[in-house]
């Protein structure tokens, strides 16, 4: 019987099995560090919110009632690594807090980090061989994303689609798979890659349905390579695989742009405004006009948010939100709440989102596709508004780089304060003790031994 030749690895999956802490320079692991701990506080602020509490239900239903990995804000509650990680990459995004990749328009945080803690936990890996897994996460999943392009967020959430494949890369490195078994792990995944827009019409909960079943598909697709199930060799380029069947305009390049010399995770950006990142911009351009202008909302009479198509796509289905995580995509609200309240938070969305000063704001914006904002998108995601005001005046207002993004960073004692303040209003523990876990969590590097996060 003739053996089919051995399929040429490909570099992502070499990069991926191979990537060890000391590679990645330093800057690159302190802001893999920064990632780490914002993660936590969107974690800690969602772990107990109604659709997370379904999915966390499910988990422990189908999981041991107890085993080496954490389910993170439920009193020292632990089960299967696969079950840990379903319940904890839910709760990561349902605050919309969690970092975001411009480029890839991915979330990495939520999918990354759930999956390789959980199998840390298992393999007693270190901090330091933690955290070298999860920046292959975040390398393989912004690369895929991009490679996907604009087309594909069209219709599919790219935190679902791509994010199945970063969870891969993640909990591949932990198992230390060889570079074939990786490139096996990432077709297995790649064939699991799900997650489509519809879910904004209705208000559903699919949103947290995506991060845990990428980050669960990727850790299943690594360790069933580990135990030598194969994938589809070619899941990128392949004449039924990912480019072929979920985008139009696909780029085989990125998948391998600077690899090893091009950190895409020194690029992730902080979300400061509880929203999708999409009106963050907006939201940041229409403070600055109140401020230049010494405006109150009562003096706005509407205002124009010059944008991309890919915030026409997401933002543009949701016209009257009925829901608070619904309302975070509306457009209008969120630049209401800013303008308001001088900050999109998580309280002024839970207590101010159907409030009828904001509904009148609200009913204020609209959006407009702009060439020069949509000629950028998605490397830069630039704000620009135009508004009206009550007195006859035009004012206009531009942002380059909304804050959070690299060049308008967090510094640590921002995310250390934002943290802090997710894990507040998720309640699930108590002050000291989120503040400890923080503070312990920023040594990550060091720790010999990867344990439970809260003690």
């Amino acid at each position: 019987m003739k053996q089919e030749p051995q399929a040429a690895i490909h570099p992502l999956a070499q990069f991926a099995a191979t990537l060890q802490w000391s590679d990645v320079p330093a800057p690159v692991q302190r802001r893999a560090e920064d990632l780490w701990v914002d993660w936590f506080g969107s974690v800690l602020a969602g772990c107990h919110a109604r659709p997370v509490a379904s999915i966390t239900r499910f988990a422990l239903s189908q999981g041991p009632a107890s085993g080496p990995a954490e389910v993170i804000g439920h009193g020292g509650v632990t089960t299967s690594p696969m079950m840990a990680a379903l319940a904890n990459a839910a709760a990561a995004h349902v605050a919309e807090q969690d970092d975001v990749h411009n480029g890839s328009v991915f979330h990495p945080a939520a999918v990354v980090f759930p999956p390789a803690l959980a199998v840390a936990q298992a393999l007693g890996a270190s901090g330091a061989q933690l955290m070298a897994a999860c920046v292959a996460g975040y390398e393989v999943g912004i690369r895929v994303g991009e490679f996907l392009g604009r087309s594909h967020y069209k219709v599919f959430h790219t935190t679902a689609t791509a994010g199945t494949l970063a969870a891969a890369a993640a909990v591949g490195r932990l198992l230390e798979l060889t570079p074939a078994q990786m490139q096996h792990a990432f077709g297995s995944a790649g064939t699991q890659s799900a997650g489509l827009w519809e879910f904004l019409r209705t208000a559903a909960d699919s949103k947290q349905l995506h991060t845990a079943h990428a980050a669960a598909a990727g850790l299943m697709a690594a360790y069933l390579a580990k135990d030598g199930f194969t994938g589809a060799q070619d899941i990128f380029t392949g004449p039924q695989g990912l480019a072929a069947g979920m985008s139009t305009d696909a780029n085989p390049a990125r998948l391998t742009d600077g690899l090893g010399t091009r950190w895409a995770t020194a690029e992730t950006s902080f979300k400061w405004h509880a929203s999708c990142r999409h009106t963050h911009p907006a939201a940041d351009a229409l403070q600055q006009v109140m401020r230049d202008h010494g405006l109150a909302t009562t003096d706005i009479a509407q205002v124009t948010c010059h944008v991309h198509q890919g915030a026409i796509d997401v933002l543009g289905p949701v016209v009257s939100p009925a829901t608070v995580h619904q309302s975070k995509f509306s457009m209008g609200t969120v630049l209401a709440l800013a303008a308001r309240f001088g900050h999109a938070g998580l309280t002024e969305f839970d207590a101010q989102f159907l409030a009828p000063d904001t509904v009148a704001l609200r009913e204020k914006v609209r959006m407009e596709l702009d060439p020069e904002v949509d000629g950028a998108y998605p490397q830069r995601w630039i704000g620009k508004v135009t508004v009206q005001t009550t007195d006859g005046r035009t004012l206009h207002g531009r942002v380059d780089e909304p804050k959070g993004d690299p060049g308008n960073t967090l510094s640590r004692a921002e995310i250390t304060a934002k943290a802090l303040r997710l894990a507040a209003y998720g309640g699930a523990v108590p002050a000291a003790q989120a503040e400890a876990a923080v503070q312990h969590l920023w040594r990550v590097q060091e720790w010999p031994r990867v344990q439970t996060l809260l003690t």
